[in-house]
Order: structure tokens, then sequence, then C-alpha cells
């Protein structure tokens, strides 16, 4: 029914990362002018945080950390949330399925036990809290809101995505893993609104998930006393530009839908060569992937809230009419993807 934003003020930009890189890492320089070109080459122009980066940059202990993660994933997951029920012309009392996403710090309770008591749900709305899933959550958390309302017409449900990265920065991890997430990773918040009942927006036709075989050391954090670690291999994008194909087209065809009559592609980017290997694998062309490449270049990654993002835009100013399918797909953690077949009302 409807999707909304929110963004903290402070912004880092590609300039910003290139002043900052060498000296906030105890790095050779030919590994600095090799990390110059992997900022070029990544398609970030720029990302939103939390701090001013003197203070993001420095280091802070995990209870310092968890703390601003706990007061900034309420007022942000507020806005979010505020916004999007005004889009869809609802109260807060409407709402009976509550779900939570993020992955970039801890809390219990959790998020959505601090906005039932400041905006307004009912007592007895049902929570799903997701903690693990990192990128793919945004729309797995489409898929398990859409299951819900199968077995309860007629009912509603609130997804709420808030992620922090910023907040996991690690001025003394100089592995290549680390590195790459300085470069990428934003923050930012996203909702989204399913309903059973009738409603102008797309309708998910259905959802499947799919785990790669021995891939739990593809991506993840690793919890240490300084916070979280991020692991994340080199090798992600070719693993999945490997698999894309198969993939899509067993998703597809299990739908009884052929490739040529997707019009939508609304794709988690991950990171720029990952978003290209999967262009390439599945034919596509930028004009099909502009909005993907759009967040990454204005947001950057920002984990599961991504493809809240990408959505927003295509419900803002996609092209897609009335009878139009469109696929969304994102990828995280387990290794895992999670595919959306989606269908314009």
């Amino acid at each position: 029914m409807a999707t909304s934003t929110a963004l903290p003020p402070h912004i880092i930009t590609r300039d910003d990362v290139k002043y900052y890189m060498g000296r906030v890492f105890e790095i050779p320089e030919r590994r600095v002018e090799a990390m110059m070109s992997i900022v070029d080459n990544a398609q970030v122009r720029q990302r939103h945080s939390l701090f001013p980066i003197d203070y993001t940059i420095e280091p802070r202990p995990l209870s310092k950390t968890n703390q601003e993660y706990i007061e900034h994933s309420v007022k942000l997951g507020r806005a979010a949330a505020e916004a999007c029920l005004e889009r869809a012309g609802m109260r807060a009392e409407e709402i009976d399925l509550f779900i939570t996403v993020s992955c970039t710090g801890f809390m219990i309770p959790s998020l959505d036990a601090h906005l039932i008591n400041q905006m307004g749900f009912r007592s007895d709305v049902r929570r799903m809290p997701f903690t693990e899933l990192g990128c793919a959550a945004g729309a797995m958390a489409i898929g398990r809101a859409t299951d819900f309302l199968r077995a309860y017409p007629g009912k509603n449900a609130l997804i709420i995505s808030v992620e922090l990265p910023s907040l996991t920065f690690q001025r003394k991890d100089v592995s290549q893993a680390n590195l790459i997430s300085a470069i990428l990773f934003g923050d930012g918040a996203a909702a989204a609104i399913v309903s059973g009942g009738k409603n102008r927006g797309p309708k998910v036709l259905t959802s499947e998930s799919y785990t790669f075989p021995n891939s739990l050391d593809a991506m993840g954090f690793d919890l240490r006393d300084s916070g979280f670690h991020i692991l994340l291999s080199k090798d992600v994008p070719e693993m999945i530009g490997s698999e894309i194909r198969g993939l899509v087209d067993g998703f597809l065809k299990r739908n009884h839908v052929e490739c040529g009559q997707i019009k939508g592609w609304i794709l988690h980017p991950g990171g720029a060569r990952l978003l290209g290997n999967i262009e390439e694998q599945l034919g596509l062309r930028r004009c099909h992937t502009q909005f993907s490449w759009d967040v990454l270049s204005e947001y950057g990654n920002l984990s599961s809230a991504t493809i809240l993002f990408i959505l927003d835009k295509w419900l803002a100013n996609g092209p897609l009419r009335a009878g139009d399918l469109a696929l969304a797909a994102a990828f995280g953690p387990g290794f895992s993807a999670e595919f959306l077949l989606l269908q314009w009302a």
C-alpha cells in the first residue's frame, strides 16, 4: 500500500572516503592507492551517516555504539513508520502484524516493542523481529508478511527496516572486507505496508528463499569486544553471478512465467560488481536496473533497507503499468537469496 524512507542528517561523500582512507587505516601507501581505485569503481557517490565523519571513525566500546544503535533505531524507525502510515492513509491501530528488520546492532526488547509503546499500536499486534538475515531481510520480510496475509485475509502488515552500519566501523581492522565495508555501506531506514484488503499497489504473487550450499563464510559479522567486524568474501559477486540465471529461471518457471515477461527488475545491488554480474547473466541493460544503481550511488548499501529504498523508487517513478510483472531479489548471510514475484495494479 505504501513505502517510505528515513535518513540520518550527515553525509559521507566519495571524496571524504578518499581523504580519510590513508589517514584512518594503518595500511601501506601502495595499498591506499589500490583502495582509491576501488572507491572510484564502487559507484557510491555518497552515503548517510548518524554522526559526523570525525566522530564516526573514532573507536568506541561496543556498549557505547550499541546504546547509540538503540537510540537512533527507535528515532529513524519511528520516522519511517509514521511516513508510511501517512502515505497509506492508515492509523497505527490498523496494523495486525509488525515486522522489524535489522542486523547492525542488538536490542532486547526489539524495535517493534519500543514503537508499540510510542505510536499507539494495539497491544495484540503480532510481532516478528528479524535480526540475522542481513541484506536479504527486507525482501524476506515482504514474503513473510504475504504468508501471514494469506492465512489471515483482510489484515495489514507493517515492515520497518533500520540499518546503521556506520556504528560497526572498525578503525583498526585492515582486512579487505572491512575496507570495502567502509566504502560501501550507509545508514538509513525504510518501511512498507502490505495489506490483504483492497489496495492500489502491486500484488505479491509469491516468494521463495534459496540458501547456497557450503557458504557460511561468504558474509556475516564476527562479534568481538570492539564490536561488529564484517565478514565478506571477495567471491560473493562471482558466486551469485554463476547461479543467478538458473535461480531466476527456476523461480519463474515454477510460477509459469518466462524471463521475457518481467518488466520490472527490483534488484538489491550489494555492490557495483555484483549488480554488473547479475545484469550480464540475465541479459539486462542499465535502463532495466537504473533505480538499483541510483540507490547505490545516493545511499550506498543500506543492508536490508536497500531493497525497500529501491521498491520506493519503483512505486514513485517506475514505468510499470497495470498487469506488468516485476521480480525483486536480495541476497544476504547464509548465504541466501530471496525472490519476490509482483504484479502491478
